[in-house]
């Protein structure tokens, strides 16, 4: 039985993007299954008997306690023999890619799920660039999750083309459309209306993602506020939990806090139901790997409006089933904003569309067949696609 260990920082993204992409490749290709992340005694406790979790304490950001990580997780690789050791997210990749060389794992994959460098400038930029080259440098194969930060990759010169490619269409892991199930939208958006009071001829943009300045809510919040001065039945629906608020606009968001038709809801367990409230998705981020709440809203048929960076534009269809702004422009997301608010038939047309879109592409279950065929070609079971 071939071995497989995925290793992320912290639990949320093996629950979010590897769990049930692990589940499937336990059951239809027969791999022995490991998790490596952060100490969490719930997480593990969730996990199915036949996935082995190996807790290695890491935090996000740069600290000494990597190189700690480092050295466990290399004892870990040479005990454990793995033949294929997955890892993403920043910093788990920079301590596993180092310890899966020097342990000698035969497969080193890097999923390359966002570039943390591109939203900085000057020497962080240059440092966090280097730290990417050298992740990429000690894999064996890397596969970003969405073709816009492949070619961005291959044009920064961080890896070859003979060394990358992307799964399917692209994402971390597609879009589970029993749950995000389409049948339901009127239903969902109802109560979700209900529990905020929200009147039956609002519009109701909304942001599903971390509150925090890389998403580009100082953009989202400017824009809002501009809009809602001549538009009183307009709502923002921000969900999701807030990160490093101090480096928002203070102001911005004081009013937004403040004003009674934005709604700070926090996390929910249940996405879809909020996507469903929402009459416009709005992604104004500065960096994204992949960007699966455009999918996921897509699914829900809400039409998405998302910024001009590698990641998002390969989730939708261009003035099709959403628009695309300059990033960093408050200016440009609300004359956006403002176009989907003036056109409800607009809006239903790329609803519509979109829906269709990620059925036909980014359904979960044929990525996952995608995803245990690349595995069976890296372990050297199948011959390349």
């Amino acid at each position: 039985m071939k071995k497989i260990c995925f290793v992320t920082t912290v639990s949320i993204t093996l629950r979010t993007f590897v769990l049930k992409t692990a589940q499937y490749l336990h059951e239809k290709g027969g791999y022995d299954i490991s998790f490596i992340c952060s100490p969490d005694e719930e997480f593990q406790k969730s996990l199915p008997d036949y996935i082995h979790f190996i807790p290695v304490p890491m935090k996000r950001g740069i600290s000494l306690g990597g190189i700690k990580a480092m050295r466990t997780m290399t004892k870990i690789f040479k005990r454990e023999k793995f033949d294929l050791v997955q890892y993403s997210t920043p910093n788990a990749s920079l301590y596993a890619s180092m310890a899966a060389k020097k342990a000698k794992i035969p497969v080193r994959l890097y999923c390359q799920w966002g570039i943390v460098y591109t939203s900085f400038h000057g020497l962080k930029r240059k440092i966090f660039k280097c730290i990417e080259r050298a992740v990429c440098k000690r894999a064996t194969w890397i596969e970003p999750d969405s073709h816009g930060n492949l070619e961005f990759s291959h044009a920064e010169g961080l890896y070859s083309e003979n060394k990358s490619s992307v799964v399917w269409n692209g994402s971390a892991n597609g879009v589970d459309l029993k749950k995000y199930d389409f049948s339901h939208k009127q239903q969902w958006r109802e109560i979700i209306w209900q529990q905020y009071n929200i009147p039956s001829d609002a519009f109701v943009f909304g942001a599903l993602c971390r509150i925090t300045w890389v998403k580009g809510i100082n953009e989202l919040l400017a824009a809002t506020r501009q809009i809602m001065e001549n538009a009183p039945n307009v709502y923002l629906l921000l969900v999701g939990d807030e990160e490093n608020v101090h480096l928002l606009n203070q102001e911005l968001l004081s009013w937004a806090k403040n004003h009674p038709r934005v709604i700070f809801h926090g996390f929910t367990n249940v996405p879809e139901q909020y996507l469903a409230a929402m009459d416009c998705h709005v992604l104004p981020s500065y960096r994204e790997g992949f960007g699966s709440v455009i999918i996921d809203a897509e699914a829900m048929g809400v039409p998405v409006i998302v910024t001009d960076i590698p990641g998002p534009t390969n989730a939708m269809l261009r003035d099709k089933t959403g628009l695309v702004v300059p990033m960093a422009d408050a200016v440009a997301l609300q004359k956006a904003m403002e176009r989907m608010l003036a056109d409800p038939d607009m809006c239903r047309t790329m609803g519509q569309a979109g829906n269709k879109f990620v059925s036909e592409n980014f359904e979960e279950t044929q990525l996952f067949a995608h995803i245990l065929a690349d595995r069976q070609r890296l372990l050297g079971e199948r011959e390349a696609l």
